[in-house]
């Protein structure tokens, strides 16, 4: 494995460099740190992800500097960051990928014992997502004594998630369909919106016509952080309808607490408002809308992983039963 992975660097590096660095445990270690600076363009950040002092990776980077002939990073005319030289730029996405198929080689086993498994799992996610799945994964796993494994739940970064899911930094994300092009996906959770409201809105609990709908004040969950139009104002368009959006929130975890002080009103999935019946009450739109779905998400590198297979199958379950 090591030969192929030095007749590749050699190819995509150029001869130069690589035969001053003989491919040893510690010179790979070197490598890993090289590719985690030229992903991330800044020392401090890199040194945070890869567990060392600033002045530690600092010293790699200086003998890096030295092996390859080449200062790899150099400072940012803006002085945010560092930039790439050529050469740096050239050899990233072959470094990157020869280091994870040596990380295949050495690190996924060929099977995966839940009873006796230490793996850790980390799950991307939005905080409706997350507060729908990690309960019940925790209950389920936990209640069926798999008690070595533990698991990091984290907030989706969409600039950053096809390469973590790639990397295995993230091992599968819960997102909508196709929010990763080219990755492996499975339907997990699909379900209707519904229109929320508190208990004691002054408006009654009747069904309520688009007209209605259209009139009351409403708060909207924006992924991009503070828009006030969403699909739903799309479908009142077409209808002749525009909706008076007064509030905009980028967490799904907030909108119910807005419902249940206001007479504010929401369009949410159906599985979040019942997390708060005793306080909020929901009815049916009053017009056709898509469905909410969820899909698990991953790199399809990890397609045939057992400890990885294991972990789709105990999501399917925990959200379809």
């Amino acid at each position: 494995m090591l030969a192929s992975i030095s007749s590749g660097v050699k190819s995509n590096f150029g001869i130069r460099g690589i035969t001053r660095m003989n491919l040893t445990r510690h010179n790979l270690a070197l490598l890993a740190s090289l590719s985690t600076m030229l992903d991330e363009k800044n020392v401090t950040r890199a040194a945070a992800r890869l567990g060392l002092s600033q002045p530690a990776l600092s010293a790699q980077l200086s003998r890096l500097r030295d092996v390859f002939g080449d200062p790899l990073l150099t400072p940012a005319l803006s002085g945010k960051g560092m930039v790439l030289t050529p050469r740096a730029a050239h050899m990233r996405e072959p470094l990157r990928h020869a280091l994870l198929a040596l990380e295949n080689v050495v690190n996924i086993p060929d099977v995966f014992d839940p009873q006796t498994s230490q793996r850790v799992f980390s799950i991307g996610v939005n905080d409706n997502a997350g507060a729908i799945m990690a309960p019940r994964l925790m209950q389920h796993v936990r209640g069926q004594g798999f008690n070595g494994m533990r698991f990091a739940f984290r907030v989706n970064n969409f600039s950053k998630l096809p390469e973590q899911l790639e990397s295995g930094e993230i091992d599968l994300a819960l997102v909508s369909k196709n929010a990763v092009p080219n990755a492996s996906q499975e339907l997990l959770l699909q379900e209707d919106f519904r229109v929320a409201q508190r208990k004691e809105h002054p408006r009654g609990r009747q069904a309520l016509t688009i007209e209605e709908y259209a009139g009351l004040e409403h708060v909207i969950v924006s992924g991009d952080g503070g828009g006030f139009r969403g699909f739903i104002d799309d479908i009142l368009a077409q209808q002749g309808f525009v909706r008076r959006v007064s509030a905009s929130v980028q967490y799904y975890s907030l909108a119910p607490l807005l419902l249940q002080s206001t007479d504010l009103v929401c369009t949410l999935p159906a599985r979040l408002v019942e997390r708060y019946a005793d306080t909020l009450i929901s009815t049916a739109l009053p017009f056709d809308v898509r469905q909410f779905s969820v899909y698990s998400t991953w790199h399809c590198r990890f397609d045939s992983d057992p400890g990885h297979e294991w972990l789709r199958q105990q999501l399917k379950y925990c959200l379809t039963n």
